[in-house]
C-alpha cells in the first residue's frame, strides 16, 4: 500500500492547499519499504488529486485541508487523514503502529472535544474524512 505525507522542512505541512512536496511511502506489512519525495506543484486543484492517484496513493496524511481539496482527493478513492502535525518520520512510524490519533499528532484546535472518527493506523477509516 502506498501513502503520502505532505512535507515542509521535515514536518507535516501545516496546510495541504499550499504544500509543495509529499513523501510517498510504499508500506509492506509493518514497515516502510520504499520512499521518495514527489513535487505537488502549484497546478490546478484537480491536478494534485490526479497526481496522487497516478502515484498509486491510497492514504494521504496532511495538516489542515480545505473541504474542496479533500473532496477532490476523496473522489479519487484516496483516504484523507487531516489535521496531523509533527515530524514526518514520527508520524509515519505512528501510522504504521496504528497510534496516529495520539495527542502529539493532532493539530491545535482538533482536540478531545471534537468527535474523532479516525481510529488510527490502517483500516481505521470510517466516513468520507478521517478526523
Amino acid at each position: 500500500m502506498r501513502i503520502a505525507i505532505t512535507v515542509w522542512e521535515n514536518r507535516v505541512s501545516p496546510l495541504f492547499d499550499s504544500a509543495r512536496t509529499a513523501l510517498v511511502v510504499e508500506l509492506d506489512r509493518d514497515s516502510a519499504r520504499e520512499r521518495r519525495y514527489e513535487p505537488l506543484g502549484p497546478e490546478i486543484p484537480i491536478s494534485r488529486a490526479l497526481k496522487l492517484s497516478q502515484l498509486g496513493v491510497r492514504v494521504l496524511i496532511c495538516g489542515a485541508i480545505s473541504e474542496f481539496f479533500a473532496d477532490l482527493i476523496a473522489a479519487q478513492g484516496i483516504q484523507v487523514i487531516p489535521f496531523v502535525t509533527g515530524n514526518v518520520e514520527e508520524v509515519l512510524e505512528a501510522y504504521i503502529k496504528g497510534s496516529l490519533t495520539r495527542d502529539p499528532f493532532r493539530m491545535p484546535g482538533c482536540g478531545k472535544r471534537r468527535r474523532h472518527r479516525f481510529r488510527g493506523g490502517r483500516g481505521g477509516f470510517r466516513g468520507r474524512w478521517s478526523i
